[in-house]
């Protein structure tokens, strides 16, 4: 369920908790996180580094002089600030306006910059949870949803897994602790299918592994 939102009576959340549920944990990405791994604002760097330096080479061989190649790279530098600092000022904003939450009976998402909104994602509709430790020192919790649970990849950028335009994986990026944050989220998760009623019929065609969030280091975003 997606939901505008103007004021919260909890942080993080859209309105007060019911009675009975608790926060577990609550947490926001880092935006030099954001930046590097949703924004890709190296990959940018690099492509202007790599057009100043071809540039130069062009300008070089036709004889240009060393006042000449410093006023082109100076003119690209500024070029350059303009994307970069963009990327870079959205990353904040992102970062700034996210907040995480993990109750004991559902995960919500708070994001959006120009348009805030609380995504919240009912622990019985997660199908299974992986943590991805990154080199930064943050990591990244990827769910993986039961089929008949779906959430906009377009709402929820970048807090999704890129390319799953068809089945859209929500994403909890660049968490500073991340361990906290999965193990919260296990809690939850293990106690949520505990409290599910045992049925004598057979196993129902879809499962839902647990426990869910185990995963060291495989999940690919």
């Amino acid at each position: 369920m997606i939901r505008e939102h103007d004021d919260e009576p909890v942080p993080g959340l859209p309105e007060r908790l019911p009675g009975g549920e608790t926060v577990l944990w609550q947490g926001a990405p880092r935006w030099r996180s954001l930046a590097r791994r949703a924004f890709h604002v190296r990959l940018v760097a690099l492509y202007f580094v790599a057009l100043a330096a071809w540039s130069g080479a062009s300008a070089a061989a036709d004889g240009a002089g060393p006042g000449t190649l410093a006023m082109d790279a100076l003119w690209l530098a500024l070029v350059a600030s303009i994307p970069i600092g963009t990327l870079l000022a959205v990353s904040v904003l992102a970062a700034r306006t996210t907040l995480y939450t993990v109750t004991d009976r559902r995960l919500v998402l708070r994001v959006g910059v120009a348009l805030p909104m609380a995504v919240n994602i009912p622990l019985g509709a997660v199908r299974s949870a992986g943590l991805r430790r990154c080199a930064d020192g943050t990591g990244d919790i990827l769910l993986s949803l039961l089929p008949a649970h779906r959430v906009s990849f377009v709402a929820l950028w970048p807090h999704v897994r890129p390319w799953r335009f068809s089945k859209p994986q929500p994403l909890l990026r660049g968490l500073p602790d991340a361990e906290a944050a999965a193990q919260a989220l296990a809690t939850a998760l293990a106690a949520s299918t505990a409290a599910e009623p045992t049925q004598a019929a057979p196993a129902p065609a879809i499962e839902r592994p647990r426990p869910p969030v185990d995963v060291p280091a495989g999940v690919a975003a």
